[in-house]
């Protein structure tokens, strides 16, 4: 029957439509919200730890302009072929980052979200994944982890490869196994190559439109999402994670990218479903205020109606609600 198999919820950054992203506030409220896994995308510091950011320069997310004492530290490095400046996870240990707080990135969009600036830390690799298995314990039902690998090659260059600390982390917590409540995302395809011969964990392929993987595996990832470029994912991926408008875009009719891909094997969790107008499809806007909020749960049902197997939304208690929806109307 339609709709019987289960479309998982993934919080993207947490909750982080209502609190600053990559904490533990954000990720403790995108589980009361019902989402089933909690994304932390994963950053080394300079001892080697792993602590989720959404990138490694974390001037947008903390305060650590306000930090005299790491003025020195700010520079600029190429990354994946940009340069950026401002200040490095990997130019810290971790109890030099601990002291530093995190604050929203889109406070323009976001302004409630700053009443939380300053009130949570930078949470370890280990704490997601402590604060996973609490709640899985309270809850009763299964709360998973969906990390993602942020400029692997990049790391690896600089003697901070992620993969080996990446799986270590999940050994420890038992969760090394293919039916584990987790999925390790990526942007790159080596690194999940890598990942493959290292983990029995679901490997996920990212992919976004006019773009290329940083380590020149394929030579763009439209290549990736032909019939022939997904059977060559299927190698070592479980699935993909495309952006939505590779499956829907903002003008013309859905493409055929979730049916291909399932042909190859693999399963579909686009991203990132947001509420605002300025991140909606103009067909689920309200208004013209970017910052106003449309109707996300119309749109992510809309994505459900096509078949994808998940969604990363900022917003899980939307998300839910419009699985809610869709699961009633399959039955």
């Amino acid at each position: 029957m339609k709709g019987e198999s289960k479309v998982i919820l993934i919080a993207h950054r947490g909750a982080s439509g209502e609190r600053p992203e990559h904490t533990l506030l954000s990720y403790e409220l995108a589980i009361k919200q019902g989402a089933d896994f909690i994304e932390p995308d994963l950053v080394p510091t300079r001892d080697g730890h792993l602590v989720a950011r959404h990138e490694n320069e974390i001037s947008e997310t903390t305060d650590i302009a306000q930090h005299p004492e790491f003025a020195m530290r700010r520079t600029t490095k190429t990354i994946d072929g940009v340069a950026i400046k401002g200040w490095f996870t990997e130019d810290f240990t971790l109890a030099e980052l601990r002291t530093l707080r995190a604050r929203e990135r889109l406070p323009q969009l976001r302004p409630a979200n700053k009443a939380w600036d300053g009130q949570a830390v930078i949470p370890t690799f280990e704490e997601v994944i402590a604060l996973a298995k609490k709640a899985s314990a309270e809850t009763g039902r299964t709360i998973g982890i969906y990390p993602e690998t942020k400029h692997p090659a990049y790391f690896a260059s600089i003697g901070l490869p992620l993969e080996a600390r990446l799986v270590a982390a999940l050994k420890t917590a038992g969760w090394d196994r293919a039916d584990a409540p987790v999925f390790i995302q990526s942007f790159e395809v080596e690194n999940l190559r890598q990942l493959h011969g290292m983990t029995r964990v679901r490997l996920i392929q990212l992919v976004k439109p006019g773009a290329a993987p940083a380590d020149r595996a394929f030579p763009s990832y439209e290549a990736m999402v032909t019939p022939e470029g997904l059977r060559a994912v299927a190698a070592y991926a479980y699935g993909i994670g495309p952006e939505k408008t590779m499956i829907l875009p903002a003008n013309g009719p859905a493409t055929s990218l979730v049916a291909d891909a399932h042909a190859a094997g693999l399963k579909v969790h686009p991203w990132t479903f947001r509420a605002e107008n300025i991140f909606l499809n103009t067909a689920f806007r309200t208004g013209t205020n970017p910052a106003e909020h449309g109707d996300l749960a119309a749109e992510i049902l809309s994505y459900l109606e096509l078949g994808v197997d998940g969604f990363f939304t900022d917003y899980p208690y939307i998300g839910f609600q419009a699985r809610e929806t869709y699961r009633s109307s399959a039955r």
